[in-house]
């Protein structure tokens, strides 16, 4: 899902990590928004909403909203939209608004 091809702008080759998003192993690039990875992984259903259980997506990504809240490594309502990818992190889907474990 990412552009590797462009008649203008030029991607460099970028190394990748692995991380856990609902127990399953996907790759991205480090120091990238974690919304970045999961979009480019297909994932575009971020979480649902409190009352009527609709889909939510990515919506302003710039850490304002919270479409985007997530559990990452045991931290809820992270806004993973600003939030950099980083090694061996473990993201959650978050249900409702949250639990420390």
């Amino acid at each position: 899902m990412r552009i590797q091809n462009h008649p203008i702008l030029q991607f460099d080759k970028q190394e990748k990590v692995r991380f856990l998003f609902n127990d399953q192993e996907l790759e991205g690039v480090p120091g990238e928004p974690i919304i970045a990875a999961l979009h480019d992984a297909g994932i575009k259903v971020l979480r649902h909403s409190h009352r009527l259980g609709r889909p939510r997506g990515l919506f302003c990504a710039i850490g304002n909203c919270s479409s985007c809240l997530m559990t990452v490594d045991g931290v809820p309502n992270v806004r993973i939209c600003v939030e950099p990818l980083r090694a061996g992190m473990k993201i959650q889907t978050q249900e409702g608004k949250g639990k420390l474990v």
